[in-house]
């Protein structure tokens, strides 16, 4: 993943991206704008920490939050879909999990994180990641692999 291309490949084709974090906290954003050039492509990202900032900002639906929890795949979905809409961006992309170190149970585990990015007609790809380290590397990680897969899906538009 190279964040040069990806910035230059979006400015290119004319796309721009939008970013609702909650365990990265911004780290796919500034990741983003450290790109001298990144305004050309990059519209707004949330930092959505809480359940009632990702319905709000977002859409998530509570219905959703209650039954799958804010770390799971339907709410990565649901955060990737929704920047995409309200910044009316080509990809949405997202992060939601638990960098800890604690907030971690046998269910969901530290290291649990969930990206997203939707893109195109209503598609939407999202991963499961299980990440190993302390929280300031998981969340590196984490947002090292949201970047990988936005590259994914503006390739993906190209095919």
């Amino acid at each position: 993943m190279n964040i040069d291309s990806i910035i230059s490949t979006l400015t290119a084709g004319g796309y721009s991206v939008a970013t609702a974090e909650s365990c990265t906290g911004g780290m796919i954003a500034s990741t983003i704008v450290d790109v001298p050039g990144a305004s050309d492509c990059f519209n707004e990202g949330y930092v959505t920490y809480s359940n009632e900032a990702k319905m709000k900002n977002l859409g998530v639906k509570d219905s959703t939050l209650m039954a799958y929890g804010a770390v799971s795949y339907e709410t990565a979905m649901e955060m990737a879909k929704g920047v995409r809409k309200k910044a009316k961006a080509d990809f949405g992309v997202s992060s939601t999990g638990i960098a800890g170190p604690g907030g971690g149970s046998p269910k969901k585990p530290v290291g649990l994180v969930y990206i997203g990015c939707a893109y195109g007609d209503d598609e939407c790809i999202v991963k499961e990641l299980r990440l190993k380290g302390d929280r300031t590397t998981v969340r590196t990680s984490a947002t090292k692999e949201a970047l990988k897969l936005l590259e994914e899906c503006i390739n993906k538009i190209g095919e």
